[in-house]
């Protein structure tokens, strides 16, 4: 009866384990939430910069979604995020950047030896609202299909090789905060279309370019908060950028070849730091600038004359930001005679 009876047992346990493997059980990829053609994608992306280490949690064998330098939306499990900074990464950015369709975020910056143009195929990226490509290593124009991500709220193309013109089309972007070009090789005028921005008005940063001509006129019809065109070779007069009624707080033209006269130039009431040094500025500091709540105030190698008004910030600033000029006289300064 043992016998029989241990048999038995032996062929229920058989039975049961030869029916346990007829079931399928999951496989990785079947709780992996990433879109395969995105993890596709961003595996060619790798491959193009030959596998760096920065990369190396970007292995086919996980899900995607969990890899560093991306994230996924939490319910479409797209690709929505690329961020990638300081880091050693040599070659041209890869075109198939621009197969990410739901990607909303991208920054390269300070990557060793990222070279080469900005690639056509980003204009696909619609869904885009913050764009980054500084601190590289990138030459040629800036593009005019950036005009078409109609969605971008932040544009920064710093601190690379490029040239050219800047162009007008870029305008045409009415949601940017922020447009940040500054720190290459750019020539030519400042586009007068940038005096049409039709949506918000973006803080310019234009500086450290090769920029020549007068300021247009036409951005004077806008109220800027933050203007910084420093280190280029700007000329003439740009005094209808400031105004009581505008909303100017941080003003740069530094380092250009600006020629006006100061005396009657009104300033906002919401401007915080004004640097009109390395220019040829005339005429005397206006009364009004002493009732402003300055924090920075650089006027220095102007050919300014007349005493520094009283009151205010003025005096709590040092000799370097009036001296050198023609006969700028009074506190920081010594007193007039």
């Amino acid at each position: 009866m043992r016998s029989t009876s241990k048999s038995c047992h032996m062929i229920i346990l058989f039975s049961f384990i030869l029916c346990m493997s007829q079931v399928p059980f999951p496989a990785l990829s079947a709780t992996e939430k990433c879109n395969p053609n995105d993890k596709k994608v961003l595996l060619q992306i790798k491959q193009a910069w030959n596998n760096p280490y920065q990369l190396a949690s970007w292995d086919p064998n996980t899900d995607c979604c969990d890899w560093y330098v991306v994230k996924c939306d939490s319910k479409t499990h797209r690709i929505v995020q690329f961020d990638l900074f300081d880091a050693e990464i040599s070659g041209q950015i890869p075109e198939a950047i621009g197969s990410l369709p739901s990607l909303q975020f991208l920054n390269m910056r300070d990557l060793t030896d990222v070279s080469g143009p900005i690639p056509k195929s980003i204009a696909n990226l619609t869904n885009l609202n913050f764009l980054r490509l500084s601190y590289l290593n990138l030459t040629g124009p800036v593009p005019t299909f950036l005009s078409q991500l109609k969605k971008l709220t932040f544009l920064d193309v710093s601190f690379n090789d490029l040239t050219g013109s800047i162009p007008s089309s870029l305008s045409q972007l009415q949601n940017l905060d922020a447009l940040r070009l500054e720190g290459n090789q750019l020539t030519g005028s400042i586009p007068d279309s940038f005096g049409t921005f039709t949506g918000k008005v973006p803080d310019l940063d234009l500086s450290e370019n090769q920029l020549t001509g007068p300021v247009p006129r036409s951005l004077g019809a806008l109220s800027f908060s933050n203007l910084d065109f420093h280190g280029n070779q700007l000329s003439g007069d740009i005094s209808f950028l400031f105004g009581t009624n505008k909303a100017l707080e941080i003003a740069d033209f530094s380092s250009n070849k600006l020629a006006f006269d100061l005396t009657n130039v009104a300033f906002p009431q919401s401007l915080t730091s004004l640097d009109l040094s390395h220019n040829m500025i005339t005429g005397s500091l206006p009364q009004g600038l002493s009732q402003l709540n300055l924090q920075y105030l650089n006027v220095s190698y102007n050919i300014l004359c007349g005493k520094i008004p009283v009151g205010g910030k003025l005096q709590s600033f040092d000799s370097t930001s009036y001296l050198p000029n023609k006969c700028l006289c009074g506190a920081p300064l010594p007193s007039c005679t």
